[in-house]
């Protein structure tokens, strides 16, 4: 039993996905997802601004070869903070299959590092999104960049579309690869051509080194499941756009998830509707994670 309640308005993994029938190529990989203590191993952070339900290694895995998926990579959930452990132990848990993305303190060490590069980390996650945190200051984000250069690690950046013009300065400076989360959660209610997107895609398109993960429905999409039509015109031309530098990726277990809980399942069958074409798919859950996450040359 957990030694924290959950809080009572976050909704629950949903427990009985369809089995999508969308087949996934051979090797794909789910670019984003989340483990959750369980909170009476891995005690969730004093600071956390909210309280989610378990969800173990164990069950990830569970969920990913019924999705038909082949890897995972394990995001440092906020309500953790920069305790990685249950991240740590997932990966230890999953071997080679998964990587992982950290959230780490201003005065990590290189022993820190080296030992998150042991387990499969390969990137640390910034998030500006402040309801779920408060945000650090930017020349110490920076202090933590220099020191995860080395490892040739890239950023995760979590952020709102209306902050991207307060924050452009500080994301474009990053001098690693940069990926996006969830594209910079656009308005999906205006147009994907229109010009509320457009600074989003400009950002991409005048930085080589972002990347973008084409996820997110459930949390962005007003009109919701199981279609979530609204949020796939952005997707789809983010990956046309560039299919070279999109991920994807499930979000398990769906944090603070309050109007309804997706069906992992449904998630996956709006993935060609997303990339349209076996190529492009291939490149979305294949070929982009896999020189992202397990290519260790130093140009990856």
């Amino acid at each position: 039993m957990s030694q924290f309640i959950k809080d009572v308005d976050w909704l629950d993994w949903h427990p009985n996905p369809v089995k999508p029938d969308f087949l996934v190529p051979e090797g794909a990989v789910d670019a984003h997802c989340h483990i959750f203590g369980p909170g009476d191993q891995f005690p969730f952070a004093p600071q956390r601004k909210y309280t989610p339900c378990d969800a173990s290694a164990a069950q990830l895995w569970a969920l990913r070869d019924y999705l038909g998926f082949s890897r995972s990579v394990i995001v440092q959930a906020t309500c953790h903070g920069t305790d990685n452990s249950a991240m740590v132990h997932a990966l230890q848990h999953l071997g080679n299959t998964a990587r992982g993305v950290a959230t780490v303190k201003t005065n990590v060490s290189n022993q820190e590092l080296e030992a998150l590069h042991a387990a499969g980390v390969r990137g640390v996650r910034f998030n500006f999104v402040k309801r779920l945190v408060n945000v650090l200051p930017f020349d110490d984000l920076m202090s933590i960049v220099e020191k995860i250069h080395k490892y040739n690690w890239h950023t995760v950046i979590y952020f709102e579309a209306q902050d991207l013009t307060a924050y452009r300065d500080f994301f474009t400076a990053l001098p690693t690869i940069v990926v996006v989360d969830h594209m910079g959660r656009p308005d999906v209610t205006q147009d994907a051509r229109g010009k509320a997107f457009e600074p989003f895609i400009q950002l991409l398109e005048e930085n080589s080194n972002f990347w973008c993960k084409v996820s997110g429905a459930e949390r962005l999409s007003v009109i919701g499941p199981p279609i979530y039509d609204d949020f796939v015109p952005f997707a789809r031309k983010v990956v046309k756009r560039f299919p070279d530098r999109v991920l994807w990726g499930t979000d398990w277990p769906h944090p603070n998830m309050k109007s309804h809980m997706p069906d992992d399942g449904e998630l996956v069958n709006l993935i060609p509707r997303i990339a349209p074409t076996p190529s492009l798919q291939h490149q979305l859950l294949v070929d982009n994670p896999s020189r992202l996450y397990w290519d260790e040359s130093p140009s990856h």
